[in-house]
């Protein structure tokens, strides 16, 4: 199997004007197309469906429906808040900056920025309560050739044990240095 990249994503949204609009003037994303059926064409069934695909950029594609005959959307209650987002990459650090400053601007609360040791990112929610991230990388080559040669190990010790395995801890240290 050769996957080349994703084609796109797909979430629930409130109200697929809104949300092309938020998406617009916000993230400055175009919107490449608009889907709408009376029946879903996967399964037949008569769910009449708004479906928008918005440009995220270097042929990624975010996709939204509206559904109105579902029940009102809503989250996974059993997952914490700040575990499903959907996180874009900025140019740098500056561009992070001018994002936080243009989305607070729009009127959004904006957390962060927040260092990840390899990445920082700022979070914020779109209309719908997804959670977004735009995240500026900072990691040097060498930096992610140690993550990713430790990556198997910490999975394996992790699926045994369900505690932070320690094999990058060097990454926890230099951003909490009151943790050494």
């Amino acid at each position: 199997m050769n996957i080349k990249k994703i084609h796109h994503v797909a979430y629930r949204c409130k109200d697929a004007k809104q949300t092309t609009d938020f998406y617009r003037d916000a993230l400055s994303m175009d919107l490449v197309l608009a889907i709408s059926e009376d029946l879903v064409p996967s399964t037949k069934e008569p769910d009449p469906y708004m479906h928008i695909f918005l440009d995220a950029g270097m042929g990624n594609v975010l996709a939204f429906f509206e559904i109105p005959n579902s029940p009102e959307m809503g989250r996974d209650l059993n997952t914490p808040e700040w575990v499903q987002h959907i996180a874009f990459e900025v140019e740098n650090l500056d561009a992070l900056l001018e994002a936080k400053k243009h989305l607070e601007d729009f009127g959004l609360d904006v957390l962060g920025p927040t260092n990840h040791g390899i990445f920082k990112s700022i979070y914020f929610f779109d209309p719908n309560g997804h959670r977004l991230e735009l995240a500026a990388n900072t990691a040097t080559p060498e930096m992610m050739k140690q993550l990713h040669e430790v990556a198997p190990e910490m999975i394996a010790e992790w699926s045994i044990t369900k505690k932070a395995p320690q094999h990058a801890a060097w990454l926890h240290k230099e951003l909490h240095p009151e943790l050494n």
